[in-house]
């Protein structure tokens, strides 16, 4: 851990574009891993890859078929 980078939530937001109330609700339900270090909230990078990696919706360049019997008029 000591080699990752960190991030204050404005940072983070930014990156993310997204607003700091939404970096600080994932934090507060403990979506999104962070530590107080007195000057406010840092996240790690590690932490983050975990955080986003358990939104993903499907990996990469994977090709899902179609529902059977579902058309685009449904």
């Amino acid at each position: 851990m000591p080699q990752d980078r960190y991030q204050t939530v404005q940072e983070l937001a930014e990156r993310l574009d997204v607003s700091e109330a939404t970096v600080r609700q994932w934090i507060k339900s403990g979506a999104l891993r962070a530590i107080d270090i007195g000057k406010g909230w840092r996240i790690a990078d590690t932490d983050l890859e975990h955080f986003l990696k358990t939104r993903e919706t499907a990996p990469r360049g994977l090709t899902i078929p179609p529902l059977k019997g579902r058309t685009d008029e449904d």
